[in-house]
């Protein structure tokens, strides 16, 4: 196994890495680190000690990929105060604009998501007149053999990919795209870097995939020994029964009521799913592709209430999508009134070049329009988020340190089982310690507890 914490070294040549995006990219980084340490580089949090810069970039919503655009600029300022610097962009933006970032030598390497493996050759062949390329999709990459150098701050909680790759091809999505076809992980390595993590200190895993209730891994030999999702959970939460597993992201369409009896058996699994609806209307879920309408959706949020009666659900709403009308909107509204969702991640429609809703639908929502929209949204769900908290007054929970609150060193922070953030007095503890509390009272965003014991 390679080290599990970076490498620092100042006679070794310096990588300088940032990462955008979702919990998939952070874990790419990791994968990165690994691969380039053997190699021989140590990391830096420093780009003006860099040897090598890379951005692990994301494509999912125009604003990201401007974001890239700007810190580009950035990092060739580096190359003008000093020779020799390498400048990379990696991940999802690479692979959808691919030669468009070398154009001008804008940047030395460009590296798609399935092709980290040839970064340490990449940064071998730059010179200043070549450029290097390397954006082929995989039918197996999964980076399974690799132990991610994790680059977390507090040794808590970590991210295991389980699976890569998406095939929903929702229609608004670039992700099929950018990461290919799916494709999971052997389970026998990812119960391999759970154990290894948790003899390591960490506290919390979190299983990661596009799509993590599709995950299925089929033994070449016996059918028999295949293993989905449920086995999957089961196997990481059976590492030990103090490692609290997590999971994310699931799909409304795929998750079976094996795995919420799964998480109901372990006290260990958190009692958390993220599960994105993007509309509370059926004729725009239809549009978007999703493979469900809003009765369905609904049906599996009952279903999880009435086994997981405390779990935490949250989600992710597109305002403004191709041909929204304003009832389409209200069913949006009407649905999260209705499931009250705990917190949500809220977005007006972004059309990105190469999907299917790019090809075929008009992106015909004025920008006031879904502006007005998302703010509706938003608003609606810090009510929502608020009456949701405010259920959990008087409960008692059990909380994991992150570490010190962020406006009272005093106090300590760290999220329950249901994902929900606890703030409350400090008596010394430290990141990874476990602590009994009281909710006493609550803003939208966070519980405000008391001690207990």
């Amino acid at each position: 196994m390679n080290d599990i914490r970076p490498v620092t070294d100042d006679s070794r040549p310096k990588i300088y890495i940032e990462t955008y995006g979702c919990q998939m990219n952070v874990n790419d980084s990791e994968v990165i680190l690994s691969i380039l340490q053997d190699e021989g580089y140590a990391l830096t949090d420093d780009m003006d000690k860099a040897d090598v810069i890379l951005a692990n970039t994301c494509s999912i919503r125009d604003n990201a990929e401007q974001r890239i655009w700007g810190r580009i600029d950035q990092f060739r300022l580096q190359k003008k105060k000093r020779d020799g610097v390498i400048i990379g962009i990696v991940g999802c933006m690479a692979e959808r604009l691919k030669d468009k970032l070398l154009d001008g030598h804008q940047v030395d390497i460009v590296a798609g998501p399935d092709s980290y493996r040839s970064l340490p050759s990449l940064i071998r062949a730059v010179t200043p007149d070549t450029p290097q390329i390397n954006v082929l999709l995989s039918h197996e990459e999964t980076y399974a053999d690799i132990s991610p150098v994790r680059m977390d701050r507090n040794g808590v909680s970590a991210f295991i990919s389980i699976m890569r790759g998406c095939n929903n091809v929702c229609s608004y999505c670039v992700v099929p795209y950018t990461r290919g076809a799916e494709r999971s992980r052997d389970p026998k390595t990812i119960v391999r870097e759970a154990r290894q993590l948790f003899e390591n200190g960490y506290k919390e895993v979190t299983l990661l995939g596009q799509n993590v209730d599709s995950y299925l891994w089929k033994d070449s030999v016996n059918a028999d020994n295949d293993v989905n999702f449920a086995q999957l959970l089961e196997m990481v939460a059976k590492t030990d029964p103090s490692l609290r597993v997590r999971f994310s992201t699931s799909h409304p369409k795929d998750i079976s009521d094996e795995v919420i009896y799964t998480m109901a058996m372990y006290d260990n699994i958190c009692k958390h799913i993220h599960l994105p609806v993007q509309s509370g209307s059926s004729a725009m879920l239809e549009k978007m592709r999703r493979k469900y309408n809003r009765e369905w959706y609904l049906e599996r949020v009952h279903k999880i209430r009435s086994v997981i009666p405390d779990c935490g659900i949250t989600t992710d709403v597109i305002a403004g999508f191709c041909g929204e009308t304003e009832q389409d909107h209200r069913d949006t509204l009407s649905l999260m009134e209705e499931v009250v969702f705990d917190s949500a991640f809220m977005f007006a429609y972004s059309e990105r070049p190469g999907t299917l809703a790019a090809r075929k639908y008009p992106d015909d929502i004025p920008y006031s329009v879904k502006t007005e929209r998302l703010n509706e949204i938003i608003a609606l769900q810090s009510r929502m988020s608020l009456k949701s908290n405010e259920k959990e007054i008087g409960k008692r929970l059990r909380v994991l340190v992150e570490g010190p609150s962020k406006k009272n060193s005093d106090e300590l922070c760290g999220r329950a089982s249901n994902n929900k953030m606890c703030v409350f007095p400090s008596c010394g503890e430290k990141a990874g310690d476990y602590c009994e509390v009281e909710v006493v009272s609550v803003t939208s965003a966070t519980l405000i507890c008391r001690r207990l014991g």
